[in-house]
């Protein structure tokens, strides 16, 4: 098995600590951040490209699926804090190959004054470089 999960996750929590000495980041999901403005990268699904194995059944090329959740608690100015963070994590993702596949705000029902922006990005890699898919 491919794993690239230390390596994406390395690379966008770097880049985002860069750019927001105070934000936290994770590779796990966290259902109630502790600090603010919280981000998790988290790799969400790893599958084999089935099309490119060989005679030998090896793994050559496998699928990963990350999920970047921004959260916020800002008193105003969450939503745009939240929309900044997930565009650096993927200004980053997007220089390593990687596509957004999807991007929406999900309703925090548990406490209102804390806001998520949760996004997807696939990409394929053979353990040394990325691939568009």
């Amino acid at each position: 098995m491919i794993d690239c999960e230390n390596e994406v996750f390395t690379r966008v929590a770097d880049g985002l600590r860069d750019a927001f000495p105070d934000v936290n980041v994770t590779s796990e999901y966290v259902r109630a951040p502790t600090s603010f403005p919280h981000v998790s990268v988290v790799m969400a699904d790893s599958y084999s490209v089935t099309e490119k194995e060989d005679s030998t059944f090896q793994e050559n090329l496998t699928g990963v699926l990350f999920e970047v959740n921004a959260y916020s608690n800002k008193a105003s100015g969450r939503k745009a804090e939240c929309k900044h963070l997930i565009n650096l994590a993927g200004d980053i993702l997007t220089r390593m190959n990687f596509r957004r596949i999807g991007q929406t705000p999900v309703p925090n029902l548990e406490d209102g004054s804390i806001y998520r922006i949760t996004a997807r990005f696939r990409a394929a890699t053979d353990g040394k470089y990325f691939y568009r898919r």
